[in-house]
């Protein structure tokens, strides 16, 4: 599998659960130590920091440790390939709709002159 293609994979991963999803969000306003993200959700922390080493792994957050505290961020530019893919998908099913529109249109005065 090409590496691109296998990088759209791991985003999609994370993107799938919705845990993962807020902490994202979250982190789309800046970066925040692991007991910040960690007190918005009822889990263990080290439930919650599986989700976090699954968010680094595909490459969407980067930490940061300072004495005790580590602190994640956010990298946008991990989500590029994943919004490049879905642009594309988004214009060919617009293509086809808009020759399925045409089609139809064309059918619909053959029977109705």
């Amino acid at each position: 599998m090409p590496q691109h293609l296998a990088h759209i994979d791991r985003v999609f991963h994370s993107l799938a659960d919705p845990t993962r999803r807020a902490v994202l969000r979250r982190l789309a306003r800046g970066p925040a130590p692991v007991s910040d993200l960690a007190r918005s959700f009822p889990m263990s922390l080290p439930a919650f920091s599986q989700h976090l080493g699954v968010l680094e792994a595909d490459g969407l957050v980067r930490s940061r440790k300072v004495g005790r505290v580590r602190t994640f961020s956010l990298v946008p530019k991990a989500l590029k390939p994943a919004e490049d893919w879905l642009a594309r998908q988004r214009g060919m099913w617009e293509t086809r709709l808009d020759q399925l529109d045409s089609l139809l249109s064309d059918l619909n005065s053959k029977e109705n002159p």
